[in-house]
């Protein structure tokens, strides 16, 4: 994949100051960004988020998945640590694009889970590519990750592009009424490990 750098710049967040790093992947012409927290240059075991894109959550407070909390807990997480590095990865609907993500909204609106829906719109349950990962990280100089997700899914994609993670962290977020669904969904068809011991209920009442 070729993936260059473009430009980086100071990004105030209400968990401190991070600096954006752009990137354009040359063949598709999608921009991917790093938020990179503290001194992570020649770092090994970098706590890191790889955040597929979401609009409906990241940005306009969906509760119908638990993705804009993980991304505000993972920047929560990374500047609590000190150094870290979110890369933040143009690939909407774990791969199908907004538009088909709001068909499969649709479909899940007359009782699809969130796999029956990808299917029956013609795509896999999960699109998500993460050959990009690699050379943003080597960009940053960052030699290894301890990787925040609940799923075992992307760490092996990413191991397999090459990305050595010593550790997968969990982060376990958001779950509410309106994604209860969603999350057994992903537990029972996609892997995701996670537990309800563990899982943080702070948005049930919503």
């Amino acid at each position: 994949m070729s993936v260059k750098y473009v430009a980086s710049s100071k990004l105030p967040t209400p968990w401190g100051s991070f600096t954006m790093v752009g990137f354009e992947d040359e063949s598709s012409g999608k921009e991917h960004v790093a938020l990179v927290f503290g001194e992570v240059a020649g770092s090994t075991a970098v706590l890191t988020r790889a955040h597929s894109e979401c609009l409906t959550g990241d940005a306009l407070f969906s509760l119908r998945c638990d993705c804009g909390f993980q991304l505000q807990e993972a920047l929560k997480r990374i500047s609590e640590e000190g150094s870290g590095v979110l890369l933040y990865l143009r690939q909407e609907g774990r791969g199908i694009g907004l538009l088909n993500k709001i068909r499969a909204y649709h479909l899940q609106d007359g009782g699809a889970d969130t796999v029956e829906a990808n299917e029956q719109l013609g795509f896999a349950a999960d699109m998500r590519d993460y050959s990009m990962c690699l050379p943003m990280l080597e960009h940053l100089g960052v030699q290894q990750v301890r990787l925040m997700t609940n799923n075992p899914r992307k760490v092996k994609a990413l191991e397999q592009y090459g990305v050595p993670v010593s550790e997968r962290v969990p982060l376990q977020v958001g779950k509410n009424r309106h994604n209860e669904q969603y999350l057994a969904t992903k537990m029972g068809k996609l892997g995701h490990m996670m537990t309800e011991h563990h899982f943080r209920d702070d948005e049930e009442e919503n």
